[in-house]
C-alpha cells in the first residue's frame, strides 16, 4: 500500500484502532475484539509487549490495514515495515524517522502539538498530522490551525472517545484515533473482550454520523 493509497483510505473511513498496553496476553484478544466491532485500520505501538511479532501475525489478514505507533528510531521503523506495518506513527516529530518512512514507502504520521510542529512535520514530508496530546480546546483548536493552514490533515489520537469524534471531524479533522475510549484497561485486565468490541462499535458509529467537513 503506498503512502498515497493509505491517506486515501484513512480519508475514508476517519478512525484507526490504537492500541496501547503492557498486557502481553490481552493485546491480541483486545485488537481481535476492536475489529469484530469494526475497525479495519489498526494501530500496535511498540510499547506492546511483543509488538512487531503482533504485527506481522495481524498484517497477514487481508481485511486490514496494520500500522506501527511510538515508532522512534529509523531501526524500529524498518523493523516495524519488515514485520507488514504500511503506516508508522509517532508521539515526536523527527525528521529523520519522517526520511525512513519515505523511503521504506510507507505512511509517516508523527506526533505535534502546535501549529509549528504541524508544518514542520508537513515540510518534512509527511502528510499527516497526529495531534497529540490533544489540546483542553479540542475541537476549537483545531479549527484555529486549520484557518491559516487548510492543507494540514489533522488526526488527534488523544481524548477521543464516542462522545466527542463527530465534533472533531466537524472541526475538520481528517480521522480521528481511539486509544484509551476504545481499549479500557479495566476491561483488559479483567479479559472483558465483549466490552471492548461494544466499544469499537459505538466508535465506529460516531464516526459515520458526521459527514466529512471540507475535505
Amino acid at each position: 500500500m503506498t503512502p498515497e493509497a493509505f491517506v486515501e483510505r484513512l480519508g475514508r473511513v476517519r478512525a484507526t484502532a490504537i492500541l496501547r498496553t503492557s498486557l502481553a496476553d490481552a493485546a491480541a484478544p483486545a485488537m481481535d475484539a476492536a475489529i469484530r466491532g469494526g475497525f479495519r485500520l489498526v494501530e500496535f505501538t511498540l510499547s506492546v509487549p511483543n509488538a512487531v511479532e503482533q504485527i506481522a501475525v495481524f498484517s497477514r489478514r487481508e481485511d486490514l490495514v496494520v500500522g506501527a505507533g511510538t515508532v522512534l528510531t529509523r531501526t524500529e521503523a524498518r523493523d516495524a515495515v519488515r514485520a507488514g506495518a504500511r503506516f508508522l506513527v509517532s508521539p515526536i516529530v523527527d525528521e529523520a524517522v519522517i526520511e525512513e518512512a519515505r523511503s521504506l514507502g510507507v505512511a509517516m504520521m508523527p506526533g505535534c502539538h502546535t501549529p509549528t510542529e504541524m508544518m514542520r512535520a508537513h515540510r518534512a514530508g509527511a502528510a499527516l498530522q497526529k495531534l497529540f496530546p490533544a489540546p483542553g480546546s479540542g475541537p476549537d483548536f483545531v479549527r484555529a490551525c486549520l484557518g491559516p493552514l487548510p492543507f494540514l490533515r489533522i488526526v488527534p489520537t488523544s481524548g477521543v472517545d464516542p462522545s466527542n469524534a463527530a465534533a472533531w471531524l466537524a472541526a475538520g479533522c481528517f480521522a480521528v484515533g481511539f486509544v484509551g475510549s476504545l481499549f479500557d484497561p479495566t476491561a483488559m485486565a479483567q479479559g472483558r473482550y465483549d466490552v471492548i468490541e461494544e466499544r469499537a462499535r459505538q466508535c465506529i458509529a460516531a464516526v459515520g454520523s458526521e459527514t466529512k467537513v471540507g475535505r
